[in-house]
């Protein structure tokens, strides 16, 4: 491994301006479970990393606002499953933290890097991208924030600019919606899926309303599945409904193979993933 520079600055602003947005190999590191796999395999050699563990501790806090729920960009997955508030309120959540990845990389990933790191498999930003969340940014021209399906723009790529932290995420109240997230895995649970799916809706006079559809790791990045949303719009959750939904999806995703299986394959488990998906939410909700 080439020698780096390795600086911890004490303030999420002394970070900020450490950032060099000419310089690709000055990166943060947070908990820095992907990038020491890059550092390894040659992929990625970096001249300086910044060290994020001296910031402010409140980028650590898992926190209620209001109804919404705040989860510190430097909270770790572990801290994520394990806190009482993200179980109260969203056990979805909860749920989907017990098969993503496993318990020591849990115990190490922080979720601003795992939102950051822009890869597909990630089991992270589809749950929080069906649950509403949005993402605060920090950089030299202030904040910003965005909703976190709007955070990728291709494969393991961002709209973060070189200088810019994510710095929290927000989710809001769930006021009744069904949620849940299903990842398809050719291995063990925990390893990286074939086929990410998260679903939310609310319910009503037996009819699924305001359905927020995400898909993941089948595409080149997290993808909000608009077309297929419209269709299960005061849709009722029978076998039928639910089947042109699936039809829907799987016309309107741009599937890749991969490793995993190949793009006809992974069509076919989204038309039947996406269906139990809707059940599994309206029956956990």
């Amino acid at each position: 491994m080439i020698p780096f520079e390795m600086v911890e600055p004490q303030s999420l602003q002394e970070a900020v301006s450490l950032l060099d947005p000419e310089e690709p190999t000055i990166r943060p590191v947070a908990g820095g479970t992907a990038l020491m796999l890059m550092m390894k395999a040659g992929v990625f050699q970096p001249t300086r990393l910044i060290c994020l563990h001296a910031i402010e501790p409140e980028h650590a806090r898992i926190t209620v606002s209001g109804e919404a729920l705040r989860i510190g960009a430097m909270a770790t997955l572990s801290d994520v499953e394990h806190d009482a508030n993200v179980a109260a309120r969203l056990p979805v959540l909860k749920r989907a933290m017990r098969t993503l990845s496993n318990v020591r990389v849990r115990n190490v990933a922080r979720v601003g890097g795992a939102l950051a790191h822009g890869d597909p498999h990630m089991d992270l930003p589809p749950v929080l991208a069906a649950l509403g969340a949005k993402v605060s940014v920090a950089g030299p021209k202030g904040h910003r924030e965005l909703p976190v399906e709007a955070l990728y723009s291709g494969y393991y790529e961002t709209v973060l600019e070189k200088n810019e932290l994510i710095t929290s995420v927000t989710v809001p109240a769930r006021n009744g919606r069904k949620a849940t997230y299903m990842k398809v895995t050719s291995r063990t649970a925990d390893d990286w899926p074939a086929l990410g799916v998260a679903v939310s809706f609310a319910h009503k006079d037996g009819t699924i309303r305001d359905p927020i559809v995400i898909v993941s790791a089948a595409t080149e990045k997290l993808t909000r599945m608009t077309s297929t949303e419209k269709e299960l719009q005061g849709a009722t959750v029978d076998d039928k409904a639910l089947a042109r939904a699936g039809e829907a999806a799987a016309a309107e995703a741009q599937i890749l193979a991969d490793a995993h299986g190949t793009a006809a394959y992974k069509r076919e488990l989204l038309k039947v993933y996406l269906r139990r998906a809707v059940r599994q939410a309206l029956a956990e909700g």
